[in-house]
C-alpha cells in the first residue's frame, strides 16, 4: 500500500502512536468524503499496521457562525450518502450533529482515550486551524493533520504569492513529483474483508454523543427546526454528498469542458463546472477531477516545457482542458495556499499596499448612495442587475462567475469605508453561498480590493487605481436583457426569504 508523502502529513501535539490503543480515528470535517482522501488513507494504514478497527468520526457543529438549513442540509445528505456507503465495510461511522452550542467539546478527546492515533484533515479556511490547535491540547494519542486540500502540498510553499503568474510558475517548478503521489482512489477498499471492526459506538461516547437520528441525517424540516441554527435561510435544490458531486462533475466534463473556451466566447454564457459547493465541503476531491482528465487526454505535463508561468502549454492539452485546470489548481490554490501562509487575509489589513493606500486616499469620497446591508441582502439596491446576482445567491446559493466580480465591485460604491464593503461582501456571501467561508471566497472578495491584482488606470473615484466595473458594461459582456432581469428578480423575490 503507497504511503502518504511526508509533505501532505502535520503533527500536532507532542504524544506518540499508542500502540496499546483499541482502534484508530478518522475525523473528516473539512474532506468529508470517502474517496480520494489522504486522511482516509492514513487511517488505513494505520489501522492496518497496528491491525486495529478504523472508526470514522463525521462531525457538523451548530455553533460556527452563519450555520443555516441550507448549509446543515448540504452536509447531512453527505453524511446520509455515507451511513448507506460503510453499512457493508469493516469500519464504524459516527455520524453526529450537535444539538446546542458548545455540546461537541470533550467528543475528540473522548474518542482518543483509547486510541491508537487521531488523523484529521488539515485546511486553511474558516475556523478549522484554531480546532485543530485547540483539539490537539486535548489529544492524549498522536494527532496527525493531513492535507487533501489541492494537487500541491499546501507545506511546500515558500511564501504567499500576490500573483497567480508566480504561483503558477512555482507550481509549474515543483508539481510533478506530487502530481505522481496521488491519494488512492477507494482507500477503504485495502481494508481487508475480515479485518476487525467496531459493533456499536463505545457506551461513554453514545450515552453523551449519539449518532444522528435517520430524521436528522435526512434533514427532515422537524428535525431541523430543534436545532439553533437559521433557518431564514433555506436549502436549495443541489444535493449534497459524493455521488452528486461526481453527477456534477460528469456532466460538465462530457458536454462542456471539450467547448469550455470556445463556448463561452460563443454564447457569453456561464461555462463554470458548478462544482464549487462540493469542492468546498470536500464532496469532491480535485485530484478525482484530475485524474479523470489525465485518464482521457493523456499524462502530463507536456515534455520539455519550461515552467515559465504561463496559462497555456506546460500542461500539453487542449486548451479548453487547460483553461478549466488553470482556474481549477492555479486560481482555486493560490487562494487555499495564501490563507496557509497568511491567516488574517479576510482582513482590510493584508490587502496589497497599494491597493490600501488607493482605496483610503478615496474613502472619503462622495458615494452615489449608502444602502444599508439589509436592504442589499434583500436584492433591494438602486442597481437591477445586481439585485438579480444578489436574488440568485439568495435563492440558490450560489452566484454566476462573472456577475460575483461586478456584485462586489458595486458594493465597494455603496458603503462608507472600503473596510464595510469588505465586511458586508464577506456577510453575504458566507451567510448565502454554498461556496462560502472558503479560501476562494476569501481570495475572490479581496481581489475586488485588489488582491492578486495589479494598479489600473485611469484612477477613478472610489476605486482610486483598483480595477474598475460597470453593471453596464457587464450586461453588454453577457449580452444580458434587462426586461428579462427585472421579470427574473421579480420571480426571484417570491421564492425567497425577501
Amino acid at each position: 500500500m503507497a504511503t502518504i508523502p511526508s509533505s501532505r502529513v502535520r503533527r500536532l501535539g507532542q504524544h506518540p502512536v499508542r500502540a496499546s490503543g483499541q482502534y484508530v480515528v478518522v475525523y473528516l470535517f473539512a474532506s468529508r468524503r470517502l474517496t480520494y482522501s489522504y486522511a482516509l488513507q492514513r487511517g488505513v494504514e494505520l489501522a492496518r499496521e497496528h491491525n486495529v478497527p478504523l472508526v470514522v468520526l463525521e462531525a457538523l457543529r451548530c455553533g460556527y457562525r452563519y450555520a443555516s438549513d441550507r448549509f446543515h442540509t448540504f452536509v447531512l445528505q453527505g453524511m446520509a450518502e455515507k451511513v448507506a456507503a460503510l453499512s457493508e465495510v469493516p469500519v464504524l461511522y459516527h455520524p453526529w450533529v450537535e444539538p446546542d452550542a458548545g455540546a461537541g467539546k470533550g467528543l475528540l478527546a473522548a474518542w482518543a482515550r483509547d486510541a491508537i492515533a487521531i488523523v484529521a484533515d488539515d485546511h486553511p479556511g474558516f475556523f478549522f486551524p484554531q480546532m485543530l490547535q485547540a483539539a490537539a491540547r486535548q489529544v492524549p494519542c498522536a494527532f496527525e493533520a493531513v492535507d487533501s486540500v489541492g494537487l500541491l502540498p499546501l507545506s511546500v510553499s515558500p511564501k504567499p504569492y500576490t500573483r497567480a503568474h508566480d504561483f503558477r510558475r512555482f507550481f509549474q517548478k515543483t508539481a510533478e513529483a506530487h502530481l505522481a503521489a496521488p491519494p488512492q482512489a477507494a482507500p477503504l477498499a485495502l481494508l481487508p474483508p475480515d479485518h476487525p471492526s467496531l459493533d456499536q459506538l463505545p457506551a461513554h461516547i453514545a450515552s453523551r454523543w449519539p449518532a444522528a437520528s435517520p430524521e436528522l441525517l435526512a434533514a427532515e424540516p422537524d428535525a431541523l427546526r430543534r436545532l439553533p441554527i437559521d433557518h431564514t435561510v433555506g436549502p436549495v435544490p443541489l444535493t449534497g454528498g459524493t455521488a452528486a458531486a461526481q453527477l456534477q462533475w460528469r456532466r460538465f466534463f462530457e458536454n462542456q469542458l471539450p467547448t469550455y473556451v470556445s463556448g463561452r466566447r460563443v454564447m457569453r454564457a456561464e461555462r463554470s463546472s458548478g462544482l464549487s459547493p462540493w469542492l468546498h465541503f470536500g464532496h469532491i476531491s480535485v485530484h478525482e477531477v484530475f485524474a479523470d482528465i489525465v485518464e482521457r487526454y493523456g499524462p502530463v505535463p507536456a515534455e520539455d516545457v519550461r515552467p515559465q508561468g504561463k496559462r497555456h502549454g506546460w500542461w500539453g492539452l487542449p486548451e479548453d482542458v487547460e483553461a478549466f485546470l488553470d482556474e481549477l489548481v492555479t486560481w482555486r490554490e493560490v487562494g487555499h495556499h495564501f490563507l496557509h501562509q497568511v491567516p488574517k487575509a479576510a482582513e482590510y489589513d493584508t490587502l496589497p499596499s497599494w491597493a490600501r493606500t488607493t482605496l483610503d486616499a478615496h474613502a472619503t469620497d462622495p458615494r452615489p448612495m449608502l444602502v444599508p446591508i439589509d436592504e442589499l441582502a434583500a436584492g433591494r439596491s438602486p442597481d437591477p442587475l445586481w439585485n438579480a446576482a444578489q436574488l440568485q445567491l439568495v435563492r440558490d446559493g450560489r452566484m454566476h462567475n462573472y456577475l460575483r466580480m461586478m456584485w462586489g465591485k458595486r458594493i465597494l460604491e455603496w458603503t462608507a469605508h472600503p473596510r464595510d464593503a469588505l465586511a458586508v461582501m464577506l456577510e453575504l456571501n458566507d451567510r448565502f453561498a454554498l461556496d462560502g467561508r472558503d479560501p476562494n471566497s476569501v481570495a475572490g472578495i479581496t481581489w475586488v480590493l485588489g488582491r492578486f491584482d495589479r494598479a489600473w488606470g485611469p484612477e477613478r473615484p472610489i476605486f482610486g487605481k483598483v480595477r474598475y466595473m460597470s453593471s453596464l458594461n457587464t450586461a453588454k459582456k453577457l449580452k444580458i436583457n434587462p426586461a428579462r432581469v427585472l421579470a427574473w428578480t421579480d420571480s426571484a423575490r417570491q421564492t425567497s426569504f425577501c
